[in-house]
């Protein structure tokens, strides 16, 4: 069984930077795709940030150009650096990673949760 652990989550103040981590117990060649997604109180779980085995990268439009996204093979981790936080980016930060199979099939595994707080 594959497990994700999260790490890095704080209570930081608008226009701050958090790096959260996601390592994996398994190697990250195994999984076609791994991202972060989030879930705010309230709300739906969404996608925040999603990086290929192959480095493509692809953002939420409400991330880009502060969130990155980044993955370090040696140590099985993903990483997302935040910069410029801002309030409505408070959530539960989720890490995923995901296998794909030809025949449309998938597989995901998540982690527990980190908890992202930014106060104005």
């Amino acid at each position: 069984q594959v497990q994700l652990v999260e790490s890095g989550g704080d209570l930081v103040q608008a226009g701050g930077s958090l790096r959260l981590s996601c390592a994996a117990s398994a190697s990250i060649f195994s999984f076609n795709t791994m991202g972060w997604h989030r879930q705010a109180s309230g709300k739906q779980r969404e996608l925040v940030a999603a990086i290929t085995s192959a480095g493509a990268t692809n953002y939420a439009d409400s991330v880009k150009g502060r969130f990155t996204i980044s993955r370090d093979n040696a140590k099985n981790t993903v990483y997302l650096q935040m910069n410029s936080l801002k309030p409505e980016d408070t959530a539960v930060y989720y890490c995923n990673a995901r296998i794909s199979w030809v025949d449309g099939r998938k597989r995901d595994y998540w982690g527990q949760g980190t908890q992202v707080t930014v106060s104005s």
